[in-house]
C-alpha cells in the first residue's frame, strides 16, 4: 500500500553565522498515499537540496520529514524504505541487466527462486525482459534508465524519489520516457517526487506541482491549477510554453482596462492601481476590428500551432494561431482578447489579485 510524505517546516542552511546560506525557507508540503509530486524549478531553487533531505543524503538545519507518518530525519538513508533513480543512471557495468535488477533484492537474502521471479515480474513490466542477459554497455541510454528504474520497481518501495532522470536523453527518447515513467506509476502506484526544471515534464507527469524560486514553495497545485490560476508573475512567467504574456497597464474605471495604446474591454478585479494582465497565447486572437494593434515581428509554425509574435506599444505578445492563418512579418494586425481567462497580478509585488 502507498504510504505518505509530510514535509513540515523544511530549512536548510550552508555554513555558519554571518556567512550562512539559506536555501530552503521553510518548505511545508503534504503528499497523499500514490500521489506523483513535480518539484519543479530553476538551477539553485533548492529542489533538489529538498528531494536529498527526503532521502536522508542531507541533513535539514530545521523541519521534519514524515514518511507514513513517521519523523525520519534522523533515519539513515537505507532504513527509510525509499528507491532513487538519478539523472546518471548508476549501473553496475561488470553486471548484467538481471543481475542490476536484481542486485538489492539479494542484498536483503531474498530467496533466489523468488528473486528471480521478481526480476522477470519488473523486466516484463518494464518490456525489456528479452534484455536480461546483456550489460549496460549494451544498452541504449533509454534502455539503461529503464534498468534504473527497474531496480528501483524491484524492491517495493514506500517512496520513489526521481533527480532529473530524463536530462541525459535526446528530446524524442524524453517524450517516450516521460510516458513510460507515467505508466508505471499508474501501475505501480507508488507514493512518487521526481525533481525537474523542464516546465513540459511537470505538467505532463504531475498529480501535483510544487514550483520552487529562491528556496521558497511559489505555489503548489494541480497542472490544471498551475496553468490556469498562477499564484504570481513569477509562476506564470516558468509555467507554460511559450508562457503567459504580461501587460501592464491601469484599471481606471468598470469594464475597461487601460493599455499605453488602447482600452481593453476588461473589467478588473481593483480600479485606480497599476495592474498586470496576464493572458495565455491561446487566449489572444488576431482580430482586424481591435483596437490594440500591432506589428508582426515573428512567425513560428509548429504544424499544429502557430505562434505569431507581435510587437504592441505595451510591450511585446505571443498569440497561439491555426497553421492556416495567412500573416506575414511587418503586417499591422488587430489583437482580441479572451475576458472569460485573464488572470491580474498587482505590479508592484507581483502577486495575484483575486477576481
Amino acid at each position: 500500500m502507498a504510504s505518505s510524505l509530510a514535509i513540515r517546516g523544511i530549512r536548510k542552511c550552508f555554513g555558519k553565522g554571518e556567512r550562512a546560506v539559506e536555501v530552503l525557507k521553510r518548505i511545508d508540503i503534504d503528499v497523499a498515499p500514490g500521489e506523483f509530486l513535480i518539484l519543479v524549478g530553476p538551477s539553485g531553487c533548492g529542489k533538489s537540496t529538498l528531494l536529498n533531505i527526503i532521502a536522508g543524503l542531507e541533513q535539514p538545519t530545521e523541519g521534519q520529514v514524515l514518511i507514513a507518518g513517521r519523523d525520519v530525519v534522523h533515519v539513515p538513508p537505507a532504513q527509510r524504505d525509499i528507491a532513487m533513480v538519478f539523472q546518471s543512471y548508476a549501473l553496475y557495468p561488470n553486471m548484467s541487466v538481471a543481475d542490476n535488477i536484481g542486485f538489492a533484492l539479494e542484498m536483503r537474502n531474498m530467496p533466489k527462486a523468488q528473486r528471480q521471479a521478481r526480476i522477470l515480474q519488473v523486466a516484463t513490466l518494464l518490456q525489456m525482459e528479452h534484455l536480461l542477459e546483456r550489460r549496460p554497455a549494451q544498452l541504449s541510454g533509454g534502455q539503461r534508465q529503464r534498468v534504473a528504474m527497474g531496480r528501483a520497481l524491484a524492491r517495493e518501495p514506500q517512496l520513489f524519489l526521481f533527480d532529473e532522470p530524463l536530462s541525459n536523453l535526446d528530446a524524442k527518447l524524453r517524450v517516450e520516457m516521460r510516458a513510460e515513467i507515467k505508466r508505471l506509476h499508474q501501475l505501480s502506484g507508488i507514493t512518487s517526487v521526481y525533481v525537474t526544471h523542464d516546465q513540459i515534464e511537470a505538467m505532463t507527469l504531475g498529480s501535483r506541482i510544487a514550483v520552487m524560486k529562491g528556496g521558497v514553495l511559489q505555489q503548489l497545485g494541480t497542472p490544471d491549477d498551475i496553468y490556469r490560476r498562477p499564484a504570481n508573475t513569477y509562476v506564470a512567467s516558468f509555467i507554460g510554453s511559450p508562457t503567459m504574456n504580461l501587460i501592464e497597464g491601469r484599471a481606471a474605471q468598470a469594464g475597461s482596462f487601460a493599455i499605453l495604446e488602447a482600452e481593453l474591454p476588461l473589467a478588473a478585479p481593483v480600479f485606480g492601481v497599476q495592474l498586470q494582465l496576464g493572458l495565455r497565447p491561446e487566449h489572444i486572437a488576431l482580430d482586424d476590428a481591435a483596437p490594440w494593434r500591432g506589428q508582426v515581428l515573428v512567425v513560428e509554425p509548429t504544424g499544429a500551432d502557430t505562434y505569431v509574435v507581435v510587437q504592441t506599444a505595451a510591450g511585446r505578445v505571443t498569440v497561439r494561431t491555426l497553421p492556416q492563418g495567412r500573416v506575414s512579418p511587418g503586417d499591422n494586425v488587430g489583437l482580441g482578447v479572451s475576458a472569460a481567462h485573464a488572470s491580474w497580478f498587482d505590479a508592484q509585488t507581483g502577486e495575484r489579485v483575486a477576481a
